[in-house]
């Protein structure tokens, strides 16, 4: 994906809102934009199709 792994880290290393889909830091507890504690790591592999 990305062109060397510290570009690549620093794209997928996040934690997704599974309420309102926002970007969070990879150490959050909640969310930053709707405080919701279901967070779930950013999928790394590519979609097929």
């Amino acid at each position: 994906m990305a062109r060397f792994p510290e570009a690549e880290a620093r794209l997928l290393r996040k934690l997704i809102c599974m309420n309102c889909n926002a970007r969070n830091p990879i150490g959050a507890e909640k969310c930053r934009r709707c405080g919701s504690k279901r967070l779930r790591p950013k999928s790394s592999q590519k979609k097929a199709g």
